[in-house]
């Protein structure tokens, strides 16, 4: 097995929103909640493959093929500019899947909340973009974790946030039924911020503690 590291293509979105689904039950599979399985990923990973402002490393597992060529099997995205790609999303992400997706479609509550969610989407909160222009996302499918992988993703991504804007800084979101990740992001000198809510974290790139 020969596992790297590349930058995120557009071409990469299938592969994300499976991963994204595979580990959207506070980092379980969530399959067994939907019927429609991409809307997880429409949310919190295709976006940042496709908009403005996003940049992206994926992990993969190369196996018998060439170098990068492989399974995409982790990934770390990211907005550069939380407020940016919010604006723009507003206007031309989640109205096109508002109207692919009504409500009325869903049969399972989980597909239902995505499916509201999708017509009344909340941006980033003045703290989190207060704090730092940037967001990111993090996942691995469970055979790549507790290996080093997800340490070296966070760490390519905060040196491509760092480069850009020195001074700046990044913010995440846990999810609540998986806070023990927490102490993973706190070892990269990440931790709670000034009107933060409790599931989110702040890294000012200052303090970043990556090599």
């Amino acid at each position: 097995m020969t596992v790297t590291i590349r930058e995120a293509r557009e071409s990469d979105a299938d592969a994300v929103s499976r991963i994204c689904l595979l580990t959207a039950k506070g980092g379980q599979s969530a399959d067994d909640l939907h019927d429609f399985k991409e809307l997880p990923g429409l949310t919190y990973a295709v976006p940042y493959v496709k908009l403005p402002t996003t940049l992206g490393f994926v992990l993969i597992d190369d196996k018998n093929s060439g170098p990068g060529e492989g399974e995409v099997v982790g990934y770390t995205l990211a907005s550069r500019n939380s407020r940016e790609f919010d604006r723009y999303a507003a206007e031309h992400w989640w109205p096109i899947l508002a109207e692919k997706y009504p409500p009325s479609l869903a049969q399972k509550p989980a597909d239902k909340e995505f499916m509201e969610l999708f017509r009344n989407m909340h941006g980033k909160s003045e703290a989190r973009v207060s704090f730092g222009a940037a967001n990111m996302h993090i996942n691995l499918l469970e055979p790549y974790q507790r290996q080093g992988w997800g340490s070296k993703l966070v760490g390519r991504m905060v040196e491509a946030l760092h480069k850009e804007d020195p001074d700046g800084g990044v913010t995440l979101g846990m999810d609540p039924r998986n806070l023990a990740v927490r102490r993973f992001y706190e070892k990269f000198g990440f931790e709670s911020f000034e009107g933060g809510k409790f599931n989110e974290l702040g890294l000012k790139f200052s303090k970043a503690k990556v090599t």
